[in-house]
């Protein structure tokens, strides 16, 4: 099928960010007197913004996290990622080479959006094509950022191909009524069990983006094609 837009996630699918996030967020949690490890944050945090992070902790460990927390992570996350942050292999590839339109929705800042991508050399991918969970009154799971996405770019939400790492994005795309792709190839992935539940099953998996155009071959130019 043609595809009138593909949506990427950005944290997880075009950078290999999240295990350094986690890391990060480990440690600043640890500093207050909450531990948890990288299979809790996989389990709650993974493809959820800030907000809903939050949330989650204060609920959980009844820790109303101090106003400068937030700053504070970000700016120590920032500096990681400048010494740490890199680009998925083939990423660059495929999105010089596709044949559609594309944009990126992520549950990151806008900010931090913006720099992480620039850190990596994807500036590109900034300005009316960079869509955050900001925009919306629910992130993921929710559709809402995914169907913004479509709407302001003109896009029917059948003729998507959303391309997420975590269950909540792929219960996102799913829920928007696109085609979802799973990316599994991100560092905090690896060895883990990736078994999806029943409302997260994507209907691709994929481990690697030079496998991208095989799996769809009309993805790629039309010269390129048999």
């Amino acid at each position: 099928m043609p595809y009138d837009l593909v949506i990427f996630d950005c944290d997880g699918v075009l950078i290999d960010s999240e295990i350094i996030s986690a890391r990060m967020l480990i440690a600043a949690l640890a500093g207050l007197g909450v531990h948890i490890d990288l299979d809790y944050v996989a389990r709650h945090f993974l493809g959820r913004s800030y907000p809903v992070v939050m949330a989650q902790i204060r609920q959980e460990f009844g820790l109303d996290l101090p106003p400068e927390f937030e700053e504070q992570y970000r700016q120590r996350l920032l500096a990681a990622f400048e010494a740490e942050l890199r680009i998925m292999p083939h990423v660059q590839d495929v999105l010089a080479r596709l044949a559609h339109p594309y944009c990126v929705a992520t549950s990151s800042s806008p900010v931090r959006a913006r720099k992480s991508l620039a850190m990596v050399g994807l500036e590109g991918l900034t300005g009316p094509r960079l869509f955050t969970a900001t925009m919306v009154a629910r992130g993921k799971p929710a559709p809402d950022l995914f169907l913004h996405a479509a709407a302001t770019l003109g896009a029917d939400p059948a003729r998507c191909l959303v391309i997420e790492d975590s269950l909540n994005g792929v219960r996102a795309g799913l829920a928007a009524g696109m085609q979802v792709w799973r990316f599994t190839g991100g560092s905090h992935l690896a060895g883990r069990d990736l078994t999806a539940p029943p409302d997260a099953r994507a209907h691709r998996e994929f481990a690697s983006f030079a496998d991208f155009f095989q799996i769809d071959p009309l993805l790629r130019p039309t010269t390129e094609q048999a």
